[in-house]
C-alpha cells in the first residue's frame, strides 16, 4: 500500500469471514488487498466527475455475510451414495457455502451477483475427486443417471464457463486432483493432473533438480494474469495463453498430450511432437469447455529455467499507429521474438504513467522536450527470454527497431513495476467495487490489417456509454495479427446493466471482423454470438462432436460453446442484450 497524501477512501481491508459471500468474490487470497495509486485515484475522480464524499461510505454491500440460500438439492439419496461411494463420504457435500463456492466465476456479472446475493444457478452436490479413475467413474455414473456435470479448476472464468445452469454435480478440482504423474527430462515434458495449479506447477518445474534429480531448473512458460489463481485444466480447455506466449506459446503449443473422461468412454491422445494421422484429436478435444467430457491428466512442454538472461526493456512511441508498426516489424523481421510483449494504446498509456508513478518521475520532462503528449503516445515493454545469446540479440533487435520508429527508450525500470502488478492488478476490482466502480476485461484476436478498425469500432462503442474509461492493448503477438485486450472502468451497479453493456461490446468486436476471443474461451456469456461468428456449416462439426461424446447433453450443459441453444433463443438474446426488445 502507498501512502496518501490527501484524502484516502476506506478501503476495506478487515478480516474476511471464512463463510461469507466476499470470501467467494473476492480475488486471490482473504488477506491480500490492492487499492490504487493516489494519482490513479485523482484521475478516477476526475473521469467520473466523483468528489471525495462519494468514497466516504461503501456504496456495495461488502458480502460479509453468511452464505445462505434457498435452492433444493434434486439428487436422490441413493445418487448421492453412489458418489460417496466413489470419492469417499467426506468429499461430498452439499451444503450452502460448498455449493456457492463453485457456482460462479470471475466475470464482473458474476460478482455483481454475489454482492447483491443473487444466488441462480448452483449444483445441488459439490465433489472432490482423487484419481483420473474416481473421475471416470462419475462421468460413467452421471451419463446413466442423466445428471449435469460441471467442473471448476481455478474459478477464473470471466465468461460464465463453470455456472451450473442445469444443477447436478461439479467436480472442485483444487484440493485433490492436482499431482504430478510423470516427469520425463529427455523429451522434456511433465504429466499432472488438471487441477495442478500455475503456482504449484511452477514451483515444481523450478526444484525439478530437487524433485527428479535433473540436471537443471524448468519452467512451464505459461503465465495468464490469473497465473496465482487458475489451473493447468482451464488453461486447456478454454485455449488459453499467458504473458509469455510470443516466446513460449499459447498452450495449444505447450500441450503435448491429454486424457478424457467422456459420456462415450475414455480418449487419449497421443505425445508426439508432430505427425500426419489425420486431424490432431488433441486440438479438437482442446477448447471443448468440458461440453466433451472431463480433462483428467494433460502432458505438457517444458523449458529450461534461465531468468539471469532475461533483458527487459520499455519504450515509448509517439501515437498508437507508430506503436502497432513497430510492432509489426518486429515480429516479422525473423530476428527472434521477445516473450512478454505489451503495447498500450494512448488511453492505457495514460492510465499506466500514473500506476507506475512514470508521470512524476524525471522522464515526464523528456516527453516534453521530444513534443511526446499524454493521451496521444504509446507505451511498449517486455522482456526476451531464452539462451544468453539469443536473448541478447533479440534485444537488440527489439531497440533497433524502436529506434528505427523514433521510440524513447525508458530502460527497463518502468517492466519491472509492470512485473509487480502482472498478477495482482486483479485485486483492485474488489476495492473499486466497493465504491461502486467495476472494473472488467475482453479480448479478441485480429490479423495487423484490420487491427485499426476493431481498435476503433470497438473502441467507439465502449466510449458511447458516458464516463466510461476503455484501455486496449497487445499482448499476445504473432507475424500475421495480435490480440486487442480491452479493460473496461465505469460506475455501474445493476448486473443486468453489465450484462447489456457487455453484450455490446461482444456485437462491436463480431462486427468489426475480429475473432470474438483470442484466450478466454467462450463460457455460456458468449456463447450466442458463436455459431454466427464462424460460420453455420463450421458450427454443425461442434454438433456432431457434442452429438457424439455426449448424446444426453449432461456435460457442461445450459449453452457452453452454444449447445442447447436454440436458434430463436440465440436471436432473443441477441435483441434483448442490445435493447431491441
Amino acid at each position: 500500500m502507498h501512502k496518501y497524501k490527501s484524502f484516502e477512501p476506506k478501503w476495506f481491508h478487515g478480516e474476511i469471514p471464512p463463510n461469507s459471500y466476499r470470501s467467494i468474490f473476492k480475488w486471490g487470497e482473504p488477506n491480500v488487498i490492492k487499492a490504487p495509486r493516489e494519482s490513479l485515484f485523482k484521475l478516477l475522480k476526475v473521469q467520473f466527475g466523483l468528489s471525495d464524499g462519494d468514497f466516504s461510505q461503501y456504496s456495495e454491500d461488502l458480502g460479509l455475510d453468511e452464505v445462505k440460500f434457498d435452492l433444493p438439492i434434486r439428487l436422490t439419496e441413493s445418487q448421492l451414495n453412489k458418489f460417496s461411494e466413489i470419492v469417499g463420504k467426506d468429499y461430498v457435500r452439499v451444503d450452502d457455502y460448498a455449493r456457492l463456492s463453485v457456482a460462479y466465476g470471475k466475470t464482473m456479472f458474476d460478482l455483481m451477483r454475489l454482492r447483491q446475493k443473487r444466488v441462480e444457478n448452483t449444483p445441488d452436490a459439490v465433489l472432490y475427486p482423487d484419481s483420473k479413475e474416481q473421475i471416470e467413474q462419475i462421468v460413467a455414473f452421471c451419463a446413466s443417471e442423466k445428471i449435469p456435470l460441471y467442473v471448476y479448476g481455478g474459478g477464473s472464468s470471466v465468461t460464465r464457463g463453470v455456472e451450473c445452469i442445469k444443477g447436478g454435480v461439479s467436480l472442485d478440482m483444487r484440493f485433490r486432483f492436482n499431482k504430478v504423474i510423470a516427469f520425463n527430462e529427455i523429451d522434456q515434458t511433465i504429466t499432472v493432473e488438471a487441477g495442478m495449479s500455475g503456482p504449484k506447477l511452477e514451483a515444481v518445474l523450478n526444484n525439478a533438480v530437487t524433485n527428479f534429480g535433473t540436471k537443471r531448473a524448468y519452467t512451464c512458460g505459461h503465465f495468464p494474469q490469473s497465473f496465482e489463481h487458475s489451473s493447468v485444466g482451464g488453461w486447456i480447455v478454454t485455449h488459453g495463453a499467458g504473458q509469455n506466449s510470443t516466446y513460449y506459446g499459447c498452450i495449444q503449443d505447450i500441450v503435448l498430450g491429454q486424457d478424457y473422461a467422456t459420456p462415450v468412454g475414455t480418449i487419449s491422445t497421443d505425445r508426439y511432437p508432430r505427425k500426419a494421422t489425420g486431424p490432431d484429436l488433441g486440438q479438437i478435444m482442446m477448447g471443448g469447455e468440458g461440453a466433451f467430457g472431463v480433462l483428467t491428466h494433460a502432458t505438457l512442454k517444458i523449458f529450461r529455467y534461465m531468468p539471469k538472461n532475461i533483458k527487459r526493456f520499455s519504450y515509448m512511441f509517439k501515437n498508437w499507429e507508430t506503436a502497432q508498426s513497430a510492432a509489426r516489424e518486429i515480429m516479422q523481421s525473423e530476428a527472434g521474438y521477445p516473450s512478454v510483449f505489451r503495447f498500450s494504446d494512448p488511453e492505457e498509456t495514460s492510465i499506466m504513467l500514473h500506476m507506475y508513478n512514470v508521470i512524476d518521475s524525471p522522464l515526464k520532462v523528456l516527453f516534453d522536450l521530444k513534443n511526446f503528449k499524454v493521451g496521444e503516445m504509446s507505451l511498449f515493454l517486455g522482456f526476451t527470454n531464452g539462451e544468453i545469446g539469443f536473448s541478447r540479440n533479440c534485444a537488440k533487435n527489439v531497440h533497433r527497431v524502436a529506434r528505427k520508429f523514433g521510440g524513447i527508450w525508458l530502460s527497463g525500470m518502468v517492466t519491472k513495476a509492470w512485473e509487480k502488478g502482472r498478477f495482482n492488478d486483479p485485486y483492485l476490482r474488489d476495492t473499486m467495487q466497493d465504491f461502486g466502480m467495476v472494473m472488467d476485461t475482453m479480448e479478441c484476436a485480429v490479423n495487423w490489417s484490420n487491427m485499426g478498425r476493431v481498435h476503433r469500432e470497438v473502441r467507439e462503442y465502449v466510449k458511447s456509454r458516458p464516463n466510461t474509461i476503455c484501455l486496449t492493448h497487445i499482448s499476445h503477438v504473432y507475424p500475421q495479427g495480435a490480440n486487442l485486450y480491452w479493460i473496461f472502468i465505469a460506475k455501474m451497479h445493476d448486473p443486468e446493466e453489465y450484462r447489456c453493456f457487455h453484450a455490446g461490446i461482444l456485437d462491436a468486436i463480431q462486427k468489426s471482423g475480429a475473432a470474438m476471443s483470442h484466450h478466454h474461451g467462450v463460457g455460456k456469456m458468449f456463447a450466442p454470438w458463436l455459431e454466427n461468428s464462424i460460420g453455420a456449416n463450421e458450427y454443425a462439426v461442434y454438433r456432431a462432436l457434442k452429438a457424439h461424446f455426449d448424446p444426453n447433453s449432461v456435460m457442461n450443459p445450459g449453452g457452453t460453446l452454444g449447445f442447447d441453444i436454440m436458434d430463436e433463443e440465440k436471436r432473443s438474446l441477441g435483441q434483448v442484450y442490445r435493447g431491441l426488445i
